[in-house]
């Protein structure tokens, strides 16, 4: 379900600046068998809140992630791995929450990758786009 609301660009920014501490955060974990879902969560939920930025600043309310998740692989950004990444990231994030999957250290360390890799100029994009619109 999607809804329009006024635009809120002082809570996308801190979205935006949230995820970033967040991600810091996780990265930081030590990655092994018992901290793997947790890394993959946490990196998830660190890009499903850039692109809920994103349709904040525009107005739009969301209940579900794919949404965000397809606006940010939308971003023309330059990334060193593909955005469609995230799709992939989604899926096993919902493995995870609501089928009893358990990633592996190796899927751990390949998001991490992707989120050393992606999120810093995923998030400066996101962030110039918002502080550039006209709200």
């Amino acid at each position: 379900m999607t809804r329009i609301k006024k635009t809120d660009k002082k809570r996308a920014l801190s979205l935006i600046e949230n995820a970033q501490k967040d991600l810091a955060y996780t990265l930081s974990l030590e990655v092994h068998e018992n901290s793997s879902n947790t890394i993959v969560r946490n990196i998830y939920e660190c890009f499903r809140m850039l692109g809920e930025a994103l349709l904040i600043a525009e107005g739009i309310i969301l209940e579900d992630h794919i949404i965000p998740l397809n606006a940010l692989m939308n971003v023309r950004v330059n990334t060193k791995r593909p955005l469609k990444t995230l799709d992939n990231l989604r899926r096993t994030r919902n493995n995870i929450n609501y089928y009893g999957y358990h990633a592996s250290a190796a899927e751990a360390r390949d998001i991490i990758d992707f989120a050393q890799m992606c999120f810093n100029p995923l998030s400066k994009e996101v962030k110039k786009i918002i502080e550039n619109q006209n709200l």
